[in-house]
């Protein structure tokens, strides 16, 4: 008989990583009763340990589409909906800012799609607004102040690396917009905007 997997806080941001203590076969677990039960959060924190630990591609997409196929209505908007491979730097880049500052802007991060480029296959945008990054994707999608990049290229928001820097004073913003492209840069994405 085989012993459940003790239950963890699935309504945790995806930054706390409160599966990384657990040893692979224990994450997996999880992510088995995850689809079982069609729990979208917990299960969307188990494919986010996976890839963060670099787990390969064909088996974050498989287990992204099986989450889908099961809890689509429960998945937090902080997973991504397709892997790409600098998932983790962006974490680890974007944790190194901190905003002391609180206010109504926010800062967000796009997939750019680079496959038909030889700068690619991915990029990510990286700006700021007063609306949040989900209303401010579908602007530039709907050619409102568009950024081009994100007009031809975006794919979809990344919302987890960014939790941490929403609702920031705007000269904060301003200054970790530019820092956070730089520093993206630095760690050898492709980066667009960041003005």
């Amino acid at each position: 008989m085989t012993r459940a997997a003790p239950a963890f806080d699935a309504s945790l941001a995806p930054n706390a990583r409160p599966l990384a203590v657990l040893p692979k076969e224990r994450v997996e677990a999880h992510l088995r009763a995850a689809l079982a039960a069609g729990e979208g959060p917990a299960g969307a924190h188990c494919i986010h340990e996976l890839w963060m630990r670099g787990e390969f591609a064909a088996n974050i997409e498989a287990a992204l589409a099986a989450l889908w196929r099961s809890a689509a209505g429960s998945i937090p908007d902080w997973l991504p909906m397709r892997y790409f491979e600098c998932l983790p730097t962006l974490y680890e880049v974007t944790l190194g800012f901190r905003s002391a500052r609180r206010g109504r802007c926010n800062l967000y991060l796009v997939l750019l799609d680079f496959a038909d480029r030889n700068r690619g296959p991915h990029g990510v945008y990286v700006g700021m607004s007063q609306y949040t990054p989900a209303q401010r994707f579908d602007q530039h999608k709907a050619g409102i102040r568009a950024a081009g990049s994100v007009l031809r290229r975006g794919m979809e928001v990344l919302t987890g690396p960014t939790l941490h820097l929403q609702r920031i004073a705007r000269p904060e913003a301003s200054r970790i917009e530019a820092q956070l492209a730089d520093a993206l840069r630095d760690a050898g994405l492709l980066v667009e905007g960041g003005h």
